[in-house]
């Protein structure tokens, strides 16, 4: 190391006062971090404070002890100590540098602290302890790349770069450009420690990805995007379930994700398409062919086999290695499908066998709800057929549904039903059972609850009706509740011919399903009007995280209200001033009763007016339940995001975004973590207006 003089400290920062000799020493306490590569930058991040104290621990066991593993982010990843490198256990990822750091310095680009080496940093930190035992400032330190350290101060240590240069001179480090800080200790440094996860696990999700390798707007994988959600999840936990953490009934939910499309086009179709794909707009082609062609894929019965195989094993073989790391896991398992994930997990639930006597159960629920529903629904036909009045005569028959399509007009006329009712009756049988002829297409294994024995099947058609013929595999688990986030199912169904769902029906191993979608995602459709079409409702509005609605949808709604209210207003004027311009002129000269009773009239002809058009608001919030049949146990099925102030502005411009916001969605979030904990017996610390 060349003999020279070590710079002044940089322009600008006083020469501070050097400590006196003997001082007190204390040992810098490490943590660890792991080396996170995203498009070809380096980025050193922190293990939680929890996961450091873990592997500082089994460092500080031995480090002779060859092969051991610490697991790490909540178990997800697997930290193999000899050789210093992070593993995923659930998914496949380039394995990650890992590093016990106690100096720091400075980088170039993003102004964030880089860990230096293990060995060198051992070097500073002996120079450091020499420095403040006896009092020798001014230390200069040459590590293996030239680059320069100099320890001015406890205070002020500074970095110099090396100049590459042609010649022999060796320059000093003064003309070394800018130096730059470092840090002893991570406290010293601006980074933020994760405080890390509960240990404890209360229920396992598997998400499913949609189209396509990236999943939101930056183009992340599924890995990333479900990283975030756990994360949100994680948030959620601490601000809305903080009683039941408290009395430690609650630790975690683990959302794990599922890969499908790696394994559809490592089949080398994509060397087929790349083969018969034409050369202009190439960039655009090739997204084509690497996003929107999986819907295409998916309704091919050869890669659909494929798609559905996938999915299925992977979720298999993610629930036993989970539960072999996990051997005291005794909570329940849902599944989250994005997209073209949701259809493939509808399509793969329709078609799994529940056990038998879970099966005979489900059937004599059917037939019960059937027959103490039947006379409701024939009250239902008479009333759309205007004959309310024959009610009466139906239910003193114990007349049901299926019975009303066997009768005949002799049956119609012992009942006294005079003949023009009689000839609307039998018209709708007619049409009735024209239906049920015209839709006998044979459909998939899982039939609609007990339709084709109730005589249900003239109206309602098989769920699996149209899908792909493929053997779809059996779950090892029974799923607890099944989310859709911007899903396409309903229309898909639609396309195969599907016009209804019966309402006994229910899916065959999954109780719940939530079909949760944004206001402006131009992929997602509702599921409730498929099941009860002949009435018109709204989505069920997903209360704001924050206990509220979004302020601008309070305003629009006051807006609304307020418009009613001056509409109501102004026709009653109007109505009075045209009954006094059209009143009789010798009525005119009777004025002193005249004008009392017109008043009065007035008065009471605005009234019902307001009176009208006001209660929509408060009828709306004490409408009565709606029945949208068993396919989530009876309970609402479609629940619809609020648009943020910036959304309402251009629906258009933000479809896109709306199509992949679930994965940061604070509120998506919320209703998975109340729906999978609602099963538990354990509920929000406060529970949300508008909320199921």
């Amino acid at each position: 190391m060349a003999a020279q003089e070590p710079p002044r400290p940089p322009p600008g920062s006083a020469e501070p006062l050097e400590p006196e000799p003997g001082g007190r020493y204390e040992a810098v306490v490490p943590h660890w971090f792991y080396c996170k590569v995203t498009d070809t930058r380096e980025r050193w991040v922190p293990f939680s404070a929890q996961d450091s104290e873990r592997l500082e621990a089994a460092h500080g066991a031995g480090k002779e002890q060859a092969g051991v593993v610490v697991p790490t982010s909540g178990g997800r990843y697997d930290v193999h100590l000899q050789e210093r490198r992070r593993v995923a256990v659930y998914w496949e990822e380039e394995a990650a540098e890992v590093r016990r750091c106690t100096w720091f310095y400075k980088g170039d680009k993003d102004n964030k602290f880089i860990p230096y080496s293990e060995a060198f940093s051992e070097e500073l930190e002996e120079a450091y302890m020499i420095a403040v035992t006896l009092g020798e400032w001014k230390k200069k330190l040459e590590s293996p790349n030239r680059e320069v350290i100099i320890l001015h101060n406890p205070k002020l240590m500074v970095h110099y770069h090396p100049v590459a240069s042609s010649d022999d001179w060796v320059s000093t480090p003064t003309e070394q450009g800018r130096p730059r800080t470092v840090k002893r200790g991570v406290e010293n440094i601006a980074v933020e420690i994760p405080n890390g996860e509960p240990l404890q696990i209360d229920h396992l999700v598997f998400v499913v990805h949609g189209i396509g390798p990236a999943c939101d707007i930056r183009f992340r994988s599924i890995v990333q995007c479900v990283n975030d959600f756990r994360n949100v999840s994680l948030s959620m936990l601490q601000s809305h379930f903080r009683k039941a953490q408290e009395q430690q009934q609650v630790g975690r939910v683990e959302f794990l994700p599922v890969n499908w499309h790696s394994s559809l086009h490592s089949t080398g179709v994509d060397v087929d398409l790349e083969r018969i794909t034409l050369p202009s707009i190439n960039r655009l082609r090739h997204f084509i062919n690497d996003t929107i062609l999986d819907v295409f894929f998916y309704n091919s019965s050869t890669y659909c086999q494929t798609i559905v195989d996938t999915v299925a094993s992977e979720m298999n073989r993610l629930h036993r290695l989970f539960l072999q790391r996990n051997p005291r896991f005794s909570g329940g398992v849902s599944i989250a499908g994005h997209s073209l994930g949701s259809l493939i997990l509808f399509d793969l639930l329709t078609n799994q066998k529940a056990d038998p006597e879970e099966k005979e159960r489900c059937v004599q629920g059917s037939r019960t709800t059937s027959g103490t529903g039947g006379i409701e629904e024939v009250k239902e036909i008479l009333k759309k057929l205007e004959l309310s009045e024959y009610c009466d005569v139906f239910e003193k028959e114990k007349m049901d549904r299926q019975a009303l399509l066997l009768c005949t007009e002799n049956n119609l006329k012992e009942m006294g039903i005079p003949l023009g009712p009689r000839m609307k009756i039998l018209h709708h049988i007619s049409s009735e059972t024209g239906m049920k002829g015209g839709s006998s297409e044979p459909g998939s294994p899982s039939q609609l609850g007990d339709s084709s024995e109730d005589g249900r099947s003239c109206q309602y058609r098989d769920v699996g009706l149209g899908q792909v013929s493929a053997n779809y595999p059996q779950l090892d688990y029974k799923p607890s509740i099944f989310f859709a986030f911007g899903s396409p199912i309903g229309m898909f169904l639609t396309v195969r011919g599907v016009k209804r769902i019966d309402p006994n029906y229910s899916l065959p191993t999954c109780k719940g399903f939530f079909n949760i979608f944004h206001p402006f995602d131009p992929v997602a459709y509702r599921i409730e009007p498929m099941i009860v079409p002949e009435m018109e409702f709204e989505p069920m509005l997903l209360p704001h995280h924050k206990g509220r609605k979004r302020m601008h949808l309070e305003l629009k709604e006051g807006l609304t209200r307020m418009s009613v209210d001056l509409k109501n207003n102004l026709l009653g004027s109007l109505r009075v001033a045209w009954q006094s311009f059209t009143r009789s002129p010798v009525l005119a000269l009777e004025a002193g009763g005249s004008e009392a009773e017109a008043e009065a009239e007035a008065g009471t002809e605005k009234q019902p007016d307001t009176k009208a058009e006001e209660p929509p608001a408060a009828v709306k919030e004490e409408s009565p339940p709606i029945n949208v049949g068993r396919l989530n146990g009876g309970n609402r099925i479609d629940y619809v995001l609020q648009e943020k102030p910036i959304e309402s502005f251009n629906e258009y411009l933000f479809a896109l975004q709306g199509h992949l916001c679930y994965w940061e969605s604070e509120d998506t979030v919320l209703l998975v973590l109340k729906e999978i904990y609602q099963t538990q017996g354990i509920t929000l610390d406060q529970p949300l207006p508008g909320s199921q």
